[in-house]
């Protein structure tokens, strides 16, 4: 995709103007000239990002973004204001409405495109976090995420006067922590520190420039904002320093109220990021535990197996796979309620990962039922660990809520102990290890209860 922008001007000359410039950088153009109907426009059109005049026939840029930002579908959508002349109140009054940036005519067609691209790679990082949100529950809007009420800014300067003179300026219009460093001393926040925000002083030597690379590719400030501040005027310095990974660049050198201004907007655009990816990594693990134990599901186990069975190869070990059942569990449910249950399968997952080495599997594949699997050196081994999960479960009676007196419980346990690498798929793997595991499972049943019964060794 080539990235689709709306041009929204009531000036018609302007409009054909940014059109012809935006369409030789490859970019899809689209048109509107006022407020009017531009909900449905944006709609109809998906604009991955809004070029617009900082007055319109029927309104401005900041009443534009705060319609935008009352829209869950559309509040995160990139604003750049484009004004007739360089007037700080009204690019300071833009900044605080949430317009990403602001533009003074004649402005620098290099910087444009830089602050576009820029925009259009973090608006595209935030698309792919939303991608499968609903599907997996996660459909949170964007306002839910909010900036964190004291972030972390760290302030990096050629000189250390430099660096105390931006911070005492800083600190009046900044709730954030603000901690400085030297631009030639920045290893250490570099490989310990994981700030919020990023401030960078560049220059023409260019340290400044690798430095921002430098803070993208790591992982500790990979996901932090980062902001350029550059000498006035020099436009194409602050181009670069888009292209190197900033956030945002401050184009006409250092000003506390504006950077302050930034700051928000950048530490708001990572805190829904940050939220967002949160609850993707949450959805993901949802999607492969059990959400009452916290253990794994077969979805997980049969790639988990897999993998295993190739360590324990590697290794010349061999790999115990067990299908542990709980005795007589559907008494303890119809007897003291559903809640007592619930009790005991917890308490069991806990007794028994506090068994299994760090790498182990351990999941839960049916109501009582639990499958088990770790790397050991002997089958000897392997009946031991069985053989102490049972133990584990009958030596110590299990507290249950609104009931005075423990309860003795006991589980049984199916034993496989194989040491032969297949090439099955690991579903098929996972299966022909269950079907062997369930009937010693069987068989232990049927001898007793509380107690291992080993098959034969998987082929």
């Amino acid at each position: 995709m080539k990235g689709k922008i709306l041009v929204l001007d009531g000036v018609s000359t302007n409009r054909i103007m940014l059109k012809v410039q935006l369409g030789a950088a490859w970019y899809d153009v689209v048109q509107g000239d006022r407020l009017e109907g531009i909900e449905k426009l944006l709609r109809r059109t998906r604009p991955d990002l809004i070029l617009t005049a900082m007055s319109l026939p029927d309104g401005n840029a900041v009443e534009l973004r705060k319609l935008l930002q009352g829209e869950a579908d559309l509040a995160d959508i990139p604003v750049i204001a484009i004004t007739a002349q360089n007037d700080r109140t009204a690019r300071l009054r833009a900044l605080e409405a949430g317009i990403d940036d602001v533009i003074g005519q004649p402005y620098d067609d290099a910087m444009l495109l830089a602050r576009i691209r820029s925009l259009l790679r973090c608006h595209g990082r935030s698309d792919g976090l939303h991608e499968g949100r609903p599907e997996m529950g996660l459909s949170e809007p964007a306002a839910h995420f909010d900036v964190p009420r004291t972030a972390e800014i760290a302030l990096i300067t050629d000189s250390a006067d430099t660096g105390a003179l931006w911070r005492n300026w800083l600190a009046p219009h900044s709730r954030h922590r603000i901690a400085l460093h030297r631009a030639d001393r920045v290893l250490k926040m570099l490989n310990r520190e994981s700030p919020d925000a990023v401030v960078v002083e560049i220059d023409r030597t260019g340290s400044g420039l690798r430095l921002l690379a430098d803070l993208r590719a790591r992982a500790l400030t990979r996901n932090a904002a980062l902001i350029a501040v550059a000498p006035a005027g020099d436009g194409t310095l602050a181009a670069e320093a888009l292209d190197r990974g900033a956030d945002d660049v401050m184009s006409l050198g250092f000003g506390a109220e504006e950077l302050a201004l930034r700051l928000e907007t950048q530490l708001r655009r990572k805190a829904r990021a940050d939220g967002m990816r949160n609850s993707v990594r949450e959805g993901l693990r949802a999607a492969v535990r059990d959400p009452m134990t916290g253990l794994h599901n077969r979805r997980y186990a049969a790639p988990a197996v897999h993998s295993l069975l190739r360590e324990a190869h590697a290794k010349g070990q061999v790999l115990a796979f067990m299908l542990a059942d709980l005795d007589y569990f559907k008494r303890i449910n119809d007897s003291f309620g559903h809640a007592a249950g619930d009790t005991v399968l917890i308490e069991t997952s806990r007794r028994m990962t506090s068994l299994l080495a760090d790498g182990a599997l351990a999941a839960r594949v049916g109501g009582e039922e639990f499958l088990l699997a770790q790397p050991v050196q002997t089958s000897a081994m392997a009946e031991q660990l069985a053989s102490d999960l049972c133990h584990a479960i009958e030596c110590r009676p299990f507290l249950l809520p609104a009931r005075g007196q423990p309860l003795s419980v006991t589980m049984s346990v199916g034993l496989v102990v194989t040491d032969h690498l297949v090439e099955d798929p690991p579903e098929a793997l996972l299966a022909r290890l269950m079907d062997q595991a369930d009937r010693a499972l069987y068989a232990a049943k049927g001898s007793g209860r509380n107690r291992v019964s080993r098959a034969l060794p998987a082929a």
